[in-house]
């Protein structure tokens, strides 16, 4: 599953994501469970509410990998093409 973020249109971060799911263009989301729940609670609801599903993913800096960045990521939005 990590292995489409590479290639997939995406945004990385929690305000850009929450405006690609208040908006309608999130097609999956994924979350850093090792991320602070502050962050992670008020996507979580949004996803719940938008009905996106949400994949959890071990840690911030496996995210950040799988979108080739370097740095960690909290949250990685896939983009509905």
């Amino acid at each position: 599953m990590l292995s489409q973020l590479s290639a997939a249109p995406k945004v990385v971060g929690v305000k850009q994501s929450a405006k690609a799911i208040k908006s309608g263009r999130a097609d999956r989301v994924y979350i850093a469970l090792d991320a602070e729940q502050r962050v992670l609670r008020p996507i979580c609801e949004l996803c719940r509410n938008m009905q996106v599903p949400v994949e959890e993913v071990a840690t911030m800096a496996e995210l950040g990998d799988a979108c080739m960045i370097d740095v960690g990521a909290a949250v990685v939005t896939v983009l509905a093409e």
